[in-house]
């Protein structure tokens, strides 16, 4: 090979210039081809050695990756509530007990304590925890039923109620279930014996607060109980057309003998255990008259919470309310304490109190208000009461008493407007308010955990003396 091109330069260097070019093309192909047959012999050569094995092995595909490739796993999808109901009420189930509208039982059983004596019903619902909450708070209430302990502001703990010789839990799970169901339970007891109440989730400094059914319990220092007082138990001394609802409030006010009614030649008369025409509308005067006489009766030991009568040297706020009136020493009182609207608070520029105008119901909750909180009333607004109690007609409730009726929503169960009204979605403002109504409005006065009932002033004066 050397020599063939030690031969072909010796020609191109004595042969003509010309065919110089060709004589390099020709020695690069015949290298070219020299280098082809080199590697040739060299593949041969190592085919056969131990290596090659090896060499065609990591050249060669995966034979895994022709394998069928494995399936990858799907979420199961999320079990959809079940509608249908699988179990059944047991026969003698108490019909006082309600029962929530939107609710599947889904179990009935012992309680998980194990006493003989409760059932216990397991039940599935598609709404929210707090519906089911609000709606067991809001019958228990409406039914009368003594509300023992409430859960508390974060969920924690149990609504129990108890009325004759019956106890309820209402137990509920603060969380809700794949599909959105919330599951809820009812253990009921209907012949244990009487149950004692228990303190309420929210304290004062001493003791529970007292709950929007009639039993209170008390906030002030006495024991709670949820048996009425031999006194005000005697509701069938009261005119059977009293609302059921509103029928232990009026008891209980009477037996403090703080709803004296006038009669036509101007004499008190003592009601004693009933209140004479409770569903006749009370006018102004009366109210004012109530008002006084409810907040110093249940008061009785807290003098710097009564309302001072005005004596007859003051100047009458009102030209319709002289000094002669019957009724000026709690009229006057009232104008005098800035807790009705008055020339004196500067509030209205009407002179007239107008005595024997019907109440409405806005002129009540304005009035009664200011004596649960003992603070300047809010400011407020249409759109603000409309959020907070939903009221339809909130563009109608006078400006001045919508501070009152926004107020008033801030003390929960115990507000006034549910007390008296329960639920509703219309506040009809210029509605004139029964003597039972009114009566009911009177049987608490203060804030959650600060305040004091009639029943607990009964009890109070029930109280030997220390």
């Amino acid at each position: 090979m050397l020599n063939i091109i030690r031969t072909q330069r010796r020609g191109n260097s004595i042969g003509p210039t010309k065919t110089s070019k060709t004589n390099k093309t020709n020695i690069l192909a015949t290298a070219k081809t020299w280098l082809a047959i080199s590697l040739l012999v060299s593949v041969t050569a190592c085919a056969n050695s131990p290596n090659s094995k090896a060499l065609e092995e990591s050249v060669a595909a995966d034979p895994k990756l022709t394998e069928t490739p494995l399936p990858v796993p799907v979420a199961p999808p999320a079990t959809a509530v079940e509608t249908s109901t699988t179990s059944k009420l047991p026969a003698d189930f108490p019909t006082e007990i309600p029962l929530y509208p939107n609710a599947q039982l889904i179990e009935v059983g012992a309680p998980s304590d194990g006493q003989s004596k409760n059932v216990r019903l397991r039940w599935e619902s598609t709404d929210p925890v707090n519906s089911v909450q609000n709606f067991y708070q809001t019958e228990f209430g409406r039914r009368n039923w003594q509300i023992v302990s409430r859960p508390t502001a974060e969920g924690q703990g149990s609504l129990v109620a108890t009325r004759d010789k019956l106890r309820v839990t209402v137990s509920l799970s603060g969380t809700q279930k794949v599909g959105g169901s919330t599951e809820f339970a009812i253990d009921y007891s209907k012949e244990g014996p009487e149950i004692a109440a228990s303190p309420q989730p929210n304290n004062s400094e001493s003791s529970p607060s007292p709950t929007a059914s009639p039993s209170p319990s008390n906030s002030e220092g006495t024991t709670p109980t949820p048996s009425a007082s031999p006194k005000s138990e005697k509701v069938s001394q009261l005119d059977t057309k009293i609302p059921q609802q509103l029928q232990q409030y009026v008891a209980d006010l009477a037996q403090l003998e703080a709803l004296k009614v006038r009669s036509k030649s101007g004499a008190n008369l003592e009601t004693g255990n009933s209140l004479p025409e409770p569903n006749k509308i009370v006018t102004r005067r009366e109210y004012a008259r109530w008002l006084v006489a409810a907040n110093n009766q249940i008061y009785a030991s807290r003098q710097a919470k009564q309302i001072r009568l005005a004596v007859e040297s003051s100047e009458p706020a009102f030209s319709d309310i002289p000094k002669t009136d019957p009724d000026f020493a709690a009229i006057q009182g009232l104008a005098e304490a800035g807790l009705i609207p008055s020339s004196l608070s500067g509030e209205t520029k009407d002179m007239k109190f107008r005595p024997d105008a019907p109440l409405t119901r806005e002129t009540m909750i304005l009035w009664k208000v200011p004596l649960d909180t003992r603070q300047v009333l809010p400011t407020a607004n249409i759109d603000g009461v409309k959020e907070k109690w939903g009221f339809q007609d909130a563009s109608k409730i006078d400006s001045q008493a919508s501070r009152a009726v926004l107020a008033d929503f801030n003390n929960g169960d115990l507000a006034n407007i549910r007390r008296v009204f329960g639920f509703t979605t219309l506040f009809q403002p210029k509605k004139s308010v029964t003597r039972a109504e009114a009566a009911a409005s009177l049987w608490y006065f203060g804030v959650q955990d600060q305040g004091l009932s009639a029943k607990d002033a009964l009890q109070a004066k029930s109280q030997p003396a220390q």
